[in-house]
C-alpha cells in the first residue's frame, strides 16, 4: 500500500451558488509595466462563468489544502476549476481519487504506467499500479487565487 501525502480538497459545483453575477470588466489591458495613458475604455459586463467554465454539468471546484503542487502555482486554500468531461493526458494536472483520499497532482503517462508527480520536492512521486483504488475526478482548467 503506497503511503500519501495529500491535500484535502473541500468541493463545490456551479449549481452551489446562485447564478453568475457580471462584474464590470474594461477591455484594455491594465499596464504591469509602466503606467499607460487613458485611451477609449470599453466598459463591458463580464461572467467569470463564461471564462472559466466551458461545461457547466461536467465542471466543479475544489480548494487545495497543502503545499505538494507550489512548484505549479497551486497554493494552499487556492479555489480549483476542474473539468470532469476533458479526456486525461500526460503531463495535465488532475484531482484523483487514490486509495480512499482524494489529491492533485501532474499526471505523468509513459505507455501502460501512471505515475501522480507533485511539484514540490518535499513529496514523493506515486505510482499508480493495479492493486491501487484509482479514479480521475477531472483535469484542472484554471485556478484562482487570493491576493
Amino acid at each position: 500500500m503506497i503511503k500519501l501525502q495529500t491535500e484535502s480538497l473541500t468541493f463545490f459545483s456551479p449549481e452551489d451558488s446562485q447564478d453568475s453575477l457580471g462584474a464590470l470588466y474594461f477591455d484594455t489591458g491594465i499596464s504591469a509595466g509602466f503606467p499607460s495613458p487613458k485611451e477609449d475604455i470599453q466598459e463591458q459586463r463580464l461572467s467569470l462563468d463564461n471564462e472559466l467554465i466551458k461545461n457547466k454539468e461536467a465542471t466543479f471546484f475544489a480548494r487545495v489544502s497543502g503545499q505538494s503542487m507550489i512548484g505549479a502555482g497551486l497554493d494552499d486554500n487556492d479555489l480549483l476549476v476542474i473539468d470532469r468531461s476533458l479526456e486525461p493526458e500526460n503531463n495535465k494536472i488532475a484531482v484523483c481519487f487514490l486509495d480512499g483520499e482524494f489529491t492533485v497532482k501532474r499526471l505523468r503517462v509513459d505507455q501502460d504506467e501512471i505515475w501522480l508527480q507533485p511539484e514540490n520536492p518535499n513529496y514523493p512521486i506515486i505510482k499508480v499500479t493495479p492493486d491501487n483504488e484509482f479514479i480521475i475526478w477531472g483535469i484542472v482548467t484554471n485556478v484562482i487565487k487570493k491576493v
